[in-house]
């Protein structure tokens, strides 16, 4: 079970992520009460273990600006968290190795997910980064293919669940384990991905799914 920590401000809650075992962490570059600039992430990334992907978040970014900061910061991984179509994710992905589409459950993008050229999708509910929960169900909606990543509204008390009803490949969370906002909660975060990981499918366990290595070319 692929976990993403979001919303990293700050090199203690990076490394106390990392060591909870996330598989990934996130930096909100688009307008947020967790926004952070790429010269202080980079002070953060080259601090981590090259095998932890670091993913920079954006939302309706020219794919050129993307791509600069993503190289700026020090990441691995851009996550498209707005109205970027096909085109725009092609754009990215042809010089970020990892590309992560943020689609809305039960919409256009979400049917067509299989569209984009990447093999990670995250499914969000209808106000993307607001933390709120959606209806779990319409994650069946999603075209098959891609690789889904949960997020919306995700914390300790509700992931187990979350994981049972939707399968997915990969959680994220953010303000779910915040004591306050781009301050993590370090209980939380220990919960939440100890909690993910317990209610993990099958299929998304075991030597061949899990860990993978980021820091190698080969997915």
């Amino acid at each position: 079970m692929f976990v993403k920590i979001c919303g990293i401000t700050n090199e203690d809650d990076a490394l106390f992520a990392v060591a909870m075992g996330a598989d990934a962490v996130g930096f909100i570059f688009a307008p947020s009460p967790r926004q952070v600039a790429a010269q202080q992430v980079y002070d953060i990334t080259r601090r981590l273990p090259s095998e932890i992907l670091t993913v920079g978040v954006f939302r309706d970014e020219h794919p050129s600006r993307v791509i600069d900061t993503v190289n700026r910061a020090g990441l691995k991984a851009a996550q498209l968290h707005g109205h970027e179509t096909p085109g725009m994710v092609a754009d990215v992905a042809a010089s970020i190795r990892w590309v992560i589409k943020v689609v809305v459950a039960g919409s256009p993008d979400a049917r067509r997910a299989n569209e984009f050229g990447t093999d990670l999708i995250m499914v969000e509910g209808p106000k993307p980064g607001s933390g709120q929960v959606f209806d779990w169900t319409l994650v069946d909606e999603v075209a098959q293919g891609p690789r889904i990543i949960l997020a919306g509204g995700l914390d300790p008390d509700n992931v187990a669940e979350a994981v049972r009803i939707t399968r997915p490949w990969g959680v994220d969370v953010a303000s779910g384990v915040e004591k306050s906002p781009g301050k993590k909660d370090a209980l939380k975060v220990k919960a939440f991905i100890e909690r993910a990981r317990a209610a993990a499918p099958a299929q998304h366990l075991g030597p061949d799914v899990m860990p993978y290595d980021w820091a190698d070319d080969e997915f």
